[in-house]
C-alpha cells in the first residue's frame, strides 16, 4: 500500500509468535506484538542512521471483546465469520515508526480503531466464504478488500486500516516527523 503512494520501502518480515496471552486485552496485545516486530526487524536490519522502520499489526475484536486472530483452518474461519455476522466489531491497527537504532524508543506509536458492521449471513454463506481460502491468513478470517466486501454494511473509520495499514494516519505521522 505504501508503494501505491510512491513511498520507497524495503519489506522485512518479522517472524514471531503472534499468539494472544491469557487475559490479554486487545490494546495490550497490539502493543506487545508491534514492539516485538520492531525489535525483530531492528535486530535483522541494522541499516543506516537515516533509515526508518514501520511495523504494524491488526486485531479484529469480536462484538464480545475477544480477539479474532488468523484462523487455523476453514472450520475456525467459518466460525469467526458467523461470530461477526449481523453485528458490529472493531478492527484495531497499531503502527510504530522508529529509527533503525535499537537504542531509541519509537518516534510515533498509534492505534487506529475502525468499526465494521457485517450484514446477517447464513451458515452456507459463511461456509462458502471460508472455503475460498481468502481469509486463511487474515485476522478475523476475512479480507475486506476481497469477497468479504459483500458482507460489509458500514465502515466507520479508516478503510485502509481494515486492510492492514491506516495510510492516512501513517502519512500524517511521517510528515509530522519530517520523514516524508
Amino acid at each position: 500500500m505504501l508503494a501505491l503512494l510512491g513511498i520507497p520501502l524495503v519489506v522485512c518480515a518479522a517472524e514471531l509468535d503472534e499468539s494472544q496471552q491469557p487475559g490479554e486485552a486487545p490494546d495490550g496485545y497490539l502493543a506487545r506484538i508491534t514492539q516485538a516486530k520492531l525489535d525483530a526487524v531492528r535486530a535483522r536490519e541494522p541499516g543506516s542512521s537515516g533509515s526508518a522502520v514501520l511495523v504494524a499489526d491488526t486485531a479484529v475484536v469480536a462484538p464480545d471483546g475477544g480477539i479474532l486472530g488468523k484462523p487455523r483452518d476453514d472450520d475456525e474461519g467459518r466460525a469467526m465469520i458467523e461470530r461477526l455476522a449481523g453485528a458490529t466489531h472493531d478492527v484495531r491497527t497499531r503502527f510504530l515508526l522508529a529509527a533503525v537504532s535499537p537504542s531509541t524508543p519509537p518516534a510515533h506509536a498509534q492505534t487506529v480503531v475502525t468499526r465494521v458492521t457485517f450484514r446477517p449471513l447464513g451458515p452456507d454463506e459463511a461456509r462458502a466464504y471460508a472455503a475460498t481460502g481468502e481469509g486463511r491468513d487474515k485476522a478475523g478470517a476475512y479480507a475486506v478488500q476481497g469477497r468479504a466486501s459483500a458482507f460489509v454494511e458500514r465502515i466507520e473509520g479508516s478503510y485502509t486500516s481494515v486492510v492492514g495499514l491506516p495510510l492516512c494516519e501513517v502519512v500524517v505521522a511521517l510528515r509530522a516527523l519530517g520523514w516524508l
